[in-house]
């Protein structure tokens, strides 16, 4: 099994995908085992003084003026975590859970949280005993950290709560922890707020987004080419010399990967074909490449905040190199927000041309000589009208989810607390929207397929043979009467998701951009 070690110094996307995906084992290096202890004992000096440190011996948020007494931080401690572990809802996914714990235990391997030793080694055991704390749906206003998601989990550490097994099944935590010879935390000083007080959840949706986007934009390119092909469109608009001249990263690569798609194509260029023959392909179709550029672009952004915040050591109070312990607003999740917000802006427009081409595919006033709906024998046969309008709804979602959380803020803690990210929110809705922009791709991909394979006549690129021949040794049909949809949307959505669409492409084109 592949093994994550995590060091001082951050970790990676890489890393976080291998723990929150694939089950990979986490080791402490010793590095940081002497980081945690070093700091730690800076802790523990400042809980010996009289003079309050906030999170050492002070309480939390509006409460903060309260100096605590020794004999009462271990139950303040615990009191956090049970108090703070609000979350309502559906569960969420176990692999947010899993890199929700990863990305606190990076930071907590910084050595500026001041957490034990024992309790990060605790926080690895968790893992690699495959038990995943039940995280509820609501709860974070990405201020303070994700504070209900990550107490669920520091309640997991107690031995207290709900978890779920290695088997999938949701038992008491305390059990589970039992069954895999692993003693509960009894949490010390500014500990439980350290377990507590971190961007994690919103950063580890948003490192497993990119890596989904990553793999559908190549996706989308390939299908705006099979829909640039299947309508007899023209390949000229994506030379590269066009997009030197507008010298935008993204929009260079799309146009690149769309260009490599469609070489030796015999359907493209036919505009004489019509009656009116045409100048220009219609936006949807000679724009595909501007869209997607443009996303790809915010995905290089979003990108970047990633790696920043990778490198982070998110909490408060914070142990910093001199000794000092301070306060500060690390935890604030702006930063991270309005990424996430930022790419469900940029998946609802790629989902919207990909509908407006489909749509094009299936108009026979538009579709420059294909049969209505791509039907076998149209008014008999509907053909992919409804496929259409199981597309549309879901652009319509994308553009709900467009909204962005990070505009909004509402006051909690008594006013202390007064301007939160919506991060964690953010970072939800955006879980959905790559979800529907998968399935929007799947649509175009079913209908530009059928398209072409009803060309008579025309020969397609050697790259979209390969992506019909791959998608139908899939199990979903060509062209035909018509037949229950459903089982081939689903499965044409699979094989989006899973990347055999692009692999299958890859195999003739090399490796797309």
């Amino acid at each position: 099994m592949h093994t994550v070690v995590v060091g001082t110094s951050g970790t990676t996307a890489q890393d976080v995908i291998a723990v929150a995906r694939g089950n990979a084992r986490v080791e402490l290096s010793p590095e940081a085992l002497a980081a945690l202890a070093k700091a730690r004992e800076i802790v523990d000096a400042l809980a010996a003084r009289p003079e309050p440190v906030y999170g050492v011996s002070t309480g939390f948020g509006a409460l903060a003026t309260r100096h605590i007494s020794p004999e009462l931080r271990a139950r303040l401690q615990r009191n956090i975590v049970r108090s703070h572990a609000a979350g309502m809802g559906a569960p969420v996914e176990r692999e947010v859970v899993r890199a929700l714990m990863f990305l606190r235990l990076k930071t907590v391997c910084s050595g500026r949280t001041g957490v034990r030793p024992e309790v990060a080694q605790t926080m690895a055991d968790v893992l690699n005993a495959g038990i995943t704390p039940v995280v509820h749906e609501y709860g974070s206003l990405g201020c303070s950290g994700d504070l209900a998601p990550l107490s669920h989990c520091a309640l997991t550490l107690m031995g207290e709560g709900d978890a779920e097994g290695p088997d999938g099944r949701v038992r008491p935590a305390g059990e589970l922890l039992a069954e895999h010879g692993i003693e509960p935390v009894e949490l010390r000083e500014k500990e439980g707020l350290a377990l507590l007080n971190g961007t994690d959840g919103m950063l580890g949706m948003l490192i497993m987004a990119l890596a989904d986007l990553e793999k559908l934009y190549k996706s989308a390119d390939i299908t705006a080419a099979l829909s640039l092909e299947a309508l007899l469109g023209t390949e000229k608009v994506l030379a590269p010399e066009l997009h030197a001249i507008r010298p935008h990263p993204g929009q260079g690569a799309a146009a690149a990967n769309m260009l490599a798609v469609l070489q030796g194509s015999g359907l493209t260029g036919h505009f004489q074909q019509d009656e009116a023959p045409r100048v220009q392909d219609a936006y949807s179709v000679r724009c595909a490449p501007q869209v997607a550029g443009a996303g790809r672009d915010t995905m290089a952004h979003a990108r970047l905040v990633a790696e920043r915040e990778l490198a982070s050591a998110v909490d408060n109070p914070v142990v910093l190199p001199d000794g000092r312990v301070e306060s500060n607003g690390n935890f604030h999740g702006a930063p991270v927000a309005y990424v996430l917000d930022f790419l469900a802006i940029a998946a609802a427009d790629l989902g919207s041309i990909a509908e407006r081409r489909t749509d094009r595919l299936l108009d026979k006033n538009r579709s420059h000589g294909l049969p209505p709906f791509l039907a076998d024998d149209a008014g008999v046969d509907s053909g992919l009208m409804i496929a259409q309008y199981t597309q549309a709804a879901l652009v319509s979602e994308l553009k709900r989810l467009a909204v962005p959380a990070s505009a909004d803020s509402i006051p909690s803690s008594a006013m202390q607390e007064d301007h939160v990210s919506m991060g964690w929110s953010a970072a939800r809705k955006l879980r959905t929207a790559v979800g529907n922009l998968g399935r929007i791709i799947a649509v175009e991909l079913y209908a530009a397929t059928r398209a072409i394979e009803l060309r008579d006549g025309l020969t397609p690129a050697p790259a979209s043979r390969a992506a019909v021949e791959a998608l139908r040794a899939a199990g979903v049909q060509g062209p035909g009467p018509d037949r229950f949809l459903a089982p081939d949307l689903e499965a044409a959505d699979a094989f989006v998701r899973d990347g055999r669409l692009v692999e299958a492409v890859e195999k003739v084109t090399g490796p797309l951009a």
